[in-house]
């Protein structure tokens, strides 16, 4: 039978503390309201491609989660946010309250529900808190309510449906700017979050600046590419000169 040591124990979960612990917030080489309106001026295809040219061909979240409205696009630092159904309401407000008071500026709010079905985790109210934070948008995992009057806000929401339910009573916040998985996809604190009409992508932060960088490369040479379309190039000549479709 092995005996467990100090120095030979049964089960080392070091590697895997060190992927799943809160990461160091590295700053950015331009500031970070500058690299959220840029990314904004882009679109996810074309990061979703640089992406894959990185190897990460998993960042994209659950094709359900779409904008409100069709012509929302944010950008911005990860603010995660950890829940998942509940009956439990003993000091819920508290802990809403505390959640909303931690957002930083320019940052985009992420929110893993643990795959509720059932709640509306965003509405008017909490709109209206996250825009006095500074918060540039919002990407739930789950549901909005108060539709009617978040819409005017003007404040990019993302959403798997839309419900009258509240959480209270029904779902609980457990805890914030944790790490979280929402699909397949892992996100961290800071991690910078995209999205437009197609969904939401997630850069992972440490690569987000030189991800931004080859994005605009890749905007700016589809120009030449539709220049060449319409020129009336063929297909196979376009793809010789290092064009795709």
């Amino acid at each position: 039978m092995i005996q467990a040591t100090p120095s030979q124990p049964l089960m080392d979960l070091s590697k895997l503390k060190a992927t799943r612990g809160k990461r160091k917030l590295e700053a950015f080489p331009i500031p970070e309201k500058e690299l959220c309106e840029r990314y904004e001026a882009l679109f996810t295809a074309a990061v979703n491609d640089v992406l894959r040219e990185h190897n990460l061909t998993h960042q994209t979240l659950p094709n359900n989660i779409m904008p409100l409205r069709e012509g929302m696009k944010v950008a911005g630092p990860a603010f995660t946010i950890k829940g998942a159904k509940s009956l439990q309401i003993k000091d819920e407000m508290k802990e809403r309250a505390e959640m909303l008071e931690s957002i930083p500026p320019q940052s985009v709010v992420a929110w893993d529900t643990s795959g509720d079905d059932e709640s509306a985790q965003w509405g008017e109210v909490m709109t209206m808190a996250a825009k006095r934070r500074g918060c540039r948008g919002a990407i739930i995992d789950g549901g909005v309510r108060d539709t009617d009057r978040v819409l005017p806000q003007n404040f990019p929401v993302f959403v798997k449906f839309r419900s009258s339910n509240g959480m209270l009573g029904r779902f609980r916040i457990s805890g914030w700017q944790e790490p979280i998985r929402i699909g397949e996809v892992d996100i961290f604190p800071g991690d910078i979050v995209f999205g437009d009409i197609d969904g939401v992508i997630i850069v992972p932060r440490d690569i987000a600046y030189e991800v931004l960088l080859r994005a605009e490369e890749i905007a700016e040479s589809e120009g030449e590419l539709k220049k060449w379309v319409q020129e009336g190039l063929s297909t196979t000549e376009i793809v010789k000169r290092g064009g795709y479709f």
